[in-house]
């Protein structure tokens, strides 16, 4: 069957399994960076936020009366507990409203009902006491360089006279246990304040008075901070505008475009600042001031160089030279996380194919950020994993481990699907910067001939015929569909395009949350689901995957539980893992746009533009050691026009087929 065939049949037998994106959602779009609730009856969820030394996650909703719940639990990633393990973040939660607390007119502020709900890398909820004339509008957001997050309370006089409020100074105050604190007792705090004088203020018809809480950590001899949150909403708006002023999405799908943007929130908002450098982490409640070799080494490091955030550069180069450390002339294996700032490693399922994860990660991150010492500083570490993985073939040529990424929650066999693709693409990139770097011409022809016959050796070991589909299986002795069948596909291998795709979105795998871990299960991980549709694109079955990818978007940024991509059902009661954001991001940069490293100053581009898109843009990207701007256009039958462009000014022009892939050099 021709690709365009079964691509168009694919769209026809599975285009119905969700509804429109327009009807699914309790969440509104209301500009490229920030959605709303308008509130009509009682909802909860959750959400995380984070800065350098604080990250929070929010429970908050509206209850059957229409008043505002919320519960606060506040994570702080550098006071360490003991055991100083993984989850060792202090952690303290901090439950209930203060708004109940003025007076207006001597009277307790009561009868509360919430309007709207907006999230754009802030929370502001905006009620009306109709009883009392005011108007509240809350905002909650964390600092971005404190232990502290904050909440601002502003009220509005919306009668036609004037009004009494009266705001009281209140401070709570927790001390933690000398023995359980690393660094002795911690003290959290929840301090309340205004700048009326004596707490009371005379408002006129139309005038407005705020006052602030503040919830902060304190170590043994820190001073207390005395914090403006006007400031620190200046500091987290212009966090926010650096992140979204580069690597801007244009597309027409406006749900498409609005998740991508809070993805680059989720993804570069949790990294922290820790005694052992920047270190972006998962979060959730349960991973913080460490590194993964899955979540940042894989999934986040060979993104940051497109969204040009210094901090998340700096954190991906941090993790590398973390990694180097456990570097071995043994060829034991790396550690699969890193933790308690850096002092530390952790280990739960043996090998999960960590050095094949960090291998093909650095070598991705090395060539896109298209700079030299950097890429040098990590070559040593990519020869290392790849020689290591080398050493880990089996009889038939491709590579073990003892489990995977999920670590044994299913089963993966002696060798599985996933480590050997990013070994695979590893060996491929290897190639790029090895040549881009000048190395030894035998050793990068090496890598090529490696990588040649570990394709061969896949297609032999994993290529299988499972529940009917010409697919893989995900390890010997596998016969039920599994998610990761995908990452072939992610790594330039499309011999077994079709039925792959096929068996991705059947409803042996696809549900509503997206794919299903195992068929025949209950179980998703978004993490997967996010490898597919970027594979999906990559081997050009553009159409199914952009119609599931907006219905997929539309339920995580506008349904029920928004506005990210989550970790997992249920484990995790689908927490807000930052890193599954940049999966988002890279379903853009590497499956839409199909942009593949080949250098440090050049990539091949291979746009999948849908059938009913004449246009889409990537502007601002900083990557290849230049900020430019990918702009494709629709042009006769099947041709696409590209246009490459610094700022104004058109730096190559390139006309090409739908699919059909070119190479760029970025001078």
């Amino acid at each position: 069957m021709q690709k365009k065939t079964w691509i168009a049949v694919l769209a026809t037998l599975f285009g119905m399994n969700f509804l429109n994106a327009g009807e699914t959602g309790r969440w509104t779009i209301v500009s490229p960076d920030s959605i709303c609730w308008k509130v009509n009856g009682a909802h909860h969820d959750h959400i995380e936020m984070s800065g350098l030394k604080v990250s929070t996650v929010l429970r908050y909703g509206v209850n059957e009366t229409g008043e505002w719940v919320i519960d606060r639990n506040i994570v702080l990633p550098t006071f360490r507990t003991i055991p100083n393990d993984t989850h060792a973040s202090l952690q303290h939660r901090f439950n209930g409203d203060w708004a109940y607390l003025c007076l207006v007119n001597g009277q307790p502020l009561l009868g509360e009902k919430v309007e709207t709900v907006s999230l754009s890398g802030v929370m502001t909820v905006k009620s009306i006491y109709s009883d009392k004339g005011i108007a509240l509008t809350r905002t909650l957001f964390p600092s971005t360089s404190y232990p502290v997050f904050c909440e601002k309370y502003e009220l509005e006089n919306v009668t036609d006279r004037s009004l009494t409020v009266e705001f009281p100074s209140n401070s709570l105050s927790y001390r933690t246990d000398e023995a359980r604190g690393v660094e002795g007792s911690y003290t959290l705090t929840a301090t309340l304040s205004s700048p009326a004088k004596e707490g009371v203020c005379q408002l006129k018809a139309g005038e407005r008075a705020c006052f602030q809480v503040l919830y902060a950590g304190y170590k043994k001899n820190d001073w207390e901070l005395a914090l403006d949150v006007e400031k620190e909403l200046m500091a987290r708006r212009e966090f926010l505008r650096q992140v979204q002023s580069n690597l801007v999405l244009e597309t027409p799908s406006d749900v498409i475009n609005t998740m991508f943007s809070f993805a680059k929130i989720r993804g570069s908002e949790s990294i922290f600042d820790t005694k052992g450098g920047y270190m972006q982490s998962p979060g959730g409640e349960a991973y913080y001031a460490g590194i993964w070799a899955n979540d940042q080494a894989e999934y986040i490091n060979p993104f940051f160089p497109y969204l040009g955030y210094p901090a998340g550069n700096r954190s991906a180069m941090n993790s590398f030279s973390l990694f180097m450390r456990y570097m071995n002339d043994e060829y034991k294996p790396l550690p699969s996380s890193i933790i308690a700032e850096g002092i530390d490693c952790f280990g739960v399922a043996g090998d999960r194919g960590d050095v094949a994860m960090v291998g093909y990660g650095a070598a991705r991150y090395a060539l896109a950020s298209g700079n030299r010492h950097e890429a040098e500083k990590l070559w040593p570490l990519i020869e290392w994993c790849l020689e290591y993985c080398n050493r880990k073939l089996n009889a038939e040529g491709v590579v073990e481990s003892d489990s995977d990424e999920l670590e044994n929650r299913f089963p993966s066999g002696k060798a599985n699907l996933c480590t050997s693709s990013l070994y695979y693409d590893a060996l491929i990139s290897a190639t790029y910067l090895g040549k881009a770097l000048k190395k030894d011409r035998e050793q990068i022809k090496s890598y090529r001939d490696k990588a040649t016959e570990l394709y061969k050796n896949m297609d032999a070991y994993f290529a299988w015929n499972v529940e009917g589909y010409e697919t893989y299986r995900y390890y010997d002795g596998n016969d039920v569909l599994r998610s990761w069948i995908c990452i072939p596909l992610t790594m330039g291998i499309y011999d077994r395009a079709e039925g792959t795709v096929s068996a991705l979105f059947s409803d042996k795998l696809w549900m509503e949350n997206g794919l299903l871990t195992q068929s025949g299960t209950s179980t998703y991980w978004d993490r997967s689901t996010l490898y597919a549709f970027r594979g999906a694109y990559a081997c050009g079955a553009r159409e199914i995957a952009t119609e599931y990818l907006e219905k997929y978007s539309a339920t995580r940024l506008l349904g029920d539980h928004v506005p990210y991509a989550v970790e997992a059902w249920p484990e995790g009661n689908q927490r807000h893992l930052s890193t599954e954001s940049a999966l988002y991001c890279r379903i853009m940069t590497e499956g839409l746009f199909g942009i593949r490293p080949i250098a440090l100053n050049a990539f091949k581009l291979t746009p999948q533009l849908p059938e009913g898109w004449n246009t889409m843009s990537l502007k601002r990207i900083c990557a290849f050691g230049a900020t430019f701007d990918i702009e494709v256009k629709r042009n006769k039958g099947n041709a696409l026009l590209v246009l490459i462009k610094k700022g104004n000014k058109v730096m190559g022009k390139y006309k090409v087929e739908n699919g059909k892939s070119i190479e760029v050099r970025i001078k």
